[in-house]
């Protein structure tokens, strides 16, 4: 089993990334592990609470059981991944079944953060993005799928997203082996990337 970490700013292109590797790779080969799954539940707090929860940080990621799944898929056993609404800032009650594959795809603002996690990963890659390309993208996005106004798109970005950003993602830069410049645009870097995941595949099928 390969793991790959793959962090980068909020809208940076990493999502754009992730489902170009996954169509350059054999079907059924990939499985990929969303941040986004793994933020804490906050059903416990009132709405009003729950919509000033900072995303941004690191304490909103339950790292712990992020950690325990990719053990266990490591281990060859399937796990139930959490989904997460946005919008209620709460999880679901369904789960979501996760089979081991060759390739595991952890991918998320923060997975590059957390030395524990970072130390399952056999290759760790950073999708840098211009700031205004990514402010651009997250009103898009927030506005479209999670149905914040550009007002409150734009004080989240001023008091939480940007701030977070040069405290925690961008410092997580320096333990990137592979730096993926202008996000899901780059497909020479994308190529490079899947080909090589493709040999180390190759290499381990071989080494069996």
């Amino acid at each position: 089993m390969l793991i790959i970490g793959i962090a980068g700013g909020t809208g940076s292109g990493k999502t754009t990334v992730v489902r170009k590797i996954i169509e350059q790779l054999p079907a059924g080969e990939v499985a990929v592990l969303p941040q986004d799954s793994y933020y804490r539940d906050a059903s416990d707090l009132p709405l009003e609470e729950r919509l000033k929860i900072n995303f941004d940080h690191p304490d909103s990621v339950e790292f712990e059981l992020l950690i325990k799944h990719v053990k266990d898929l490591k281990a060859g056993k399937s796990i139930e991944q959490p989904i997460y609404s946005y919008v209620t800032c709460t999880r679901a009650e369904e789960t979501i079944r996760v089979n081991p594959s060759e390739v595991v795809i952890i991918e998320g603002i923060l997975v590059l953060t957390h030395p524990k996690l970072r130390d399952l990963m056999d290759m760790k890659v950073f999708v840098d993005a211009d700031a205004d390309d990514r402010l651009m993208r997250v009103i898009k996005r927030d506005i479209v799928e999670r149905g914040r106004s550009v007002d409150r798109v734009m004080e989240r970005y001023e008091c939480t997203v940007k701030p977070m950003h040069e405290q925690f993602i961008e410092p997580s830069k320096r333990y990137a082996d592979l730096i993926v410049p202008q996000g899901g645009n780059n497909q020479v870097a994308i190529n490079l990337l899947t080909q090589h995941i493709a040999r180390e595949l190759n290499a381990k099928h071989k080494n069996k």
